[in-house]
């Protein structure tokens, strides 16, 4: 049976890799029109393609990749990496993510000596380009970045692999399920000598696409470790800034805004401007381009918005104030009292990170469509009750803000019981899966074993 599986996701990848070699002149010219888009960065998008930016530390150097698509998958990573750099010096440390605004954020937060890249699009020649100037002694991909020729490539080249913070959409989990498809991910999930999934449910989804149930181990939710962090020099300057330009305002904000959602939280302000005429709200799209059009929208009704990226400051007519700039989320948490997650009020949306703003003390809500962050709602609900408010539309939002902003006492406990769950659920996730790492991959591989 097992070699059945072989043969069958031998032959889907064959298919992969020759079609992946031959669409590699197409891929160049998608690159390019993502990078005259912006999508792309507009100096180093040959590392898309494999092709490295800086040296490979010295020959001989042992060095983990750590791999995160986009913004929230990086930030999670980041606090093993640091766990990485205090524990193990000598091991240089590599980190790659897809998307331009994880890296403009990103960047500033690794710690120093960190080597920091755009990775290699998933074609066989992009990719083993990219291995064969690395070198990488272990590769750890972060959630759910699956992509053949990466995983085949470094098992062939005999580098572990490791999933952590692993998931699998119920979406992505049927269309896996597919005949060709469910012999692929089979042969895939072979390669792997670690599967740190986020949950149970993860967990059962990968063992019916035939992961070693062996490689499967609990460790929590690495999104937690993002919300635990101290704030430096500069984002402390900039909460005082704020407050100072706030005090004696009502606030709330709706954070990790997506298109669509922005006309939802427009009729929100309004109605709550009638029982409040100082209202502050504070919208942060979840695209910074999306901002001046929220601006455009709001002004056209009357109401004052004032853009962060511009010079204006928030004065007391400022009604909306728009955050179109990157990395800010968490220091704004620790500014209003009130904090509203987006992406989560649409049908096609799957939500965002509640830990930071719980770890910040803010009374927090959230919409009926979560995806895979309905673990995080649930563990955190089985704490307290009161720390995570998830409503089931506009109305029952308007309703629920009302409240939090005309009862103080009201508002207090949910802030109290949000910070309650967060430190309960958290434990210290980073330790666990460090250890992890320690056990069944840096003790596994003769370079990685520390020597005394």
């Amino acid at each position: 049976m097992a070699e059945r599986w072989w043969s069958r996701g031998g032959a889907a990848y064959a298919v992969y890799r020759a079609t992946s070699r031959a669409a590699s002149p197409l891929v160049y010219l998608f690159v390019q029109w993502r990078r005259l888009r912006g999508l792309e960065h507009p100096t180093r998008w040959r590392e898309r393609l494999g092709e490295p930016s800086f040296p490979r530390p010295a020959p001989g150097t042992p060095l983990l990749w750590f791999h995160a698509v986009s913004l929230g998958e990086g930030l999670s990573a980041i606090p093993v990496i640091k766990r990485c750099v205090e524990q193990r010096p000598e091991i240089a440390v590599l980190l790659t993510v897809t998307t331009v605004s994880a890296f403009e954020v990103i960047k500033e937060r690794l710690p120093c000596g960190v080597i920091f890249q755009f990775a290699p699009v998933d074609t066989y020649d992009a990719v083993n380009r990219f291995l064969g100037f690395w070198s990488p002694d272990a590769v750890f991909l972060i959630e759910s970045e699956l992509w053949p020729n990466l995983i085949f490539s470094s098992a062939t080249k005999g580098i572990p692999i490791a999933l952590l913070n692993a998931r699998i959409s119920l979406k992505s989990f049927k269309l896996w399920w597919k005949p060709i498809a469910r012999s692929l991910i089979a042969s895939m999930l072979s390669k792997f000598s670690v599967i740190a999934p986020l949950s149970t449910m993860e967990a059962i989804r990968f063992q019916l696409l035939s992961a070693p149930p062996v490689i499967i181990n609990f460790c929590g939710d690495l999104k937690y470790a993002v919300g635990d962090f101290n704030m430096s020099e500069k984002e402390l300057t900039t909460l005082e800034d704020l407050r100072v330009d706030i005090s004696g305002r009502r606030v709330w904000m709706a954070s990790s805004l997506h298109c669509g959602e922005e006309k939802v939280f427009m009729q929100i302000h309004k109605a709550l401007a009638k029982i409040h005429p100082a209202l502050l709200t504070i919208i942060v799209p979840r695209h910074v381009e999306h901002g001046r059009k929220i601006k455009r929208e709001l002004n056209q009704q009357g109401i004052s918005a004032v853009l962060r990226s511009s010079v204006e400051k928030i004065s007391p007519g400022t009604a909306v104030y728009i955050v179109d700039t990157l990395g800010e989320l968490r220091t704004l948490y620790r500014l209003t009292p009130i904090a509203v997650i987006g992406g989560s009020f649409l049908p096609e949306m799957k939500g965002h990170n509640l830990s930071e703003a719980t770890a910040a003390g803010c009374a927090v809500l959230t919409g009926p469509f979560v995806g895979h962050f309905s673990n995080m709602i649930r563990q955190m609900s089985a704490v307290d009750r009161l720390s995570v408010w998830q409503v089931n539309g506009r109305e029952e939002l308007l309703e629920a803000l009302k409240q939090l902003l005309g009862d103080d006492l009201a508002l207090e406990a949910r802030r109290a019981a949000a910070k309650k769950a967060f430190s309960a659920v958290s434990g210290d996730v980073v330790s666990r899966v460090w250890e992890l790492i320690s056990t069944h991959i840096l003790a596994e591989q003769p370079r990685l074993e520390r020597r005394n």
